[in-house]
Parts: C-alpha cells; structure tokens; sequence
C-alpha cells in the first residue's frame, strides 16, 4: 500500500517530535491533531474555545484539501479538550463547521495541551481518487 505525507504549501514544519500534518494511504486520509495555531508562523490563535475550535477544523480542512479530500468526506473526529466546561461552546462552533451527517466522533477531556490551547481535533476521511 502506498502512503503519502500531506503538508499543505507554506506551512511551517512541526516542531517537536517528527509527524506530518497529514498522511494518505489505503483509500483514507488520516489529518494528525490540529491545534489552535496559525499554520504559517506557529503561533496560537483565538482566545475563546470557540474561535480555537473553528481555528482547528480551518486548519484539519486546509490538511484534507491538500490531499484532495473536504470535510465532507470525514468518516471520524477525534475532539480533546482542556476543559470540560468548554463542551458546550466547542460543540457550537463544531455544528458551524461539520455539515450533517455529521461524522462519527470521539471527544474527551485530557488533562494537558499544547501551551495556550484549549482543544486539539484529529480526523479520518475518505481520500478522494
């Protein structure tokens, strides 16, 4: 099976330790966590959870287009958060982004994140041929 990094134009590498934003392999696209942060300087983004959700998903979005993919066509999300008193206003920008149906999602509270983020979401898509 052939597999294939996606990193969208202009983004800054990682830092830490090595990934890649994206992978394509198999007939899916696999998008690795995608925080809060402009793409192109690394720097965090957004104040509220809300703005950080949208921030995101505009970023898991920018990963799946650049292998070919959308939103539309993610079969599963992957949602952590800093706080579970931000449910409610994650999952309202969430409704704004993810059209229905909506996908199949796990969201859960962990105890640490990445410094001045409040949520951290992953995706698995359809990969388009």
């Amino acid at each position: 099976m052939r597999q294939e990094a996606i990193v969208p134009d202009g983004w800054v590498r990682p830092g830490g330790p090595p990934y890649s934003p994206g992978m394509r392999a198999g007939g899916f696209v696999f998008v690795s966590g995608q925080l809060p942060i402009d793409p192109l300087t690394r720097e965090p983004v957004g104040g509220s959870v809300q703005e950080q959700t949208r921030r995101a998903l505009e970023n898991l979005r920018t990963v799946l287009e650049t292998a070919g993919s959308s939103l539309a066509d993610v079969v599963q999300l992957r949602v952590y958060l800093l706080r579970r008193a931000d449910w409610d206003a994650m999952n309202e920008a969430y409704r704004e982004l993810v059209g229905s149906p909506a996908p199949a999602r796990c969201a859960v509270v962990v105890p640490e994140m990445a410094p001045g983020a409040a949520v951290e979401i992953e995706a698995v898509a359809l990969a388009r041929d």
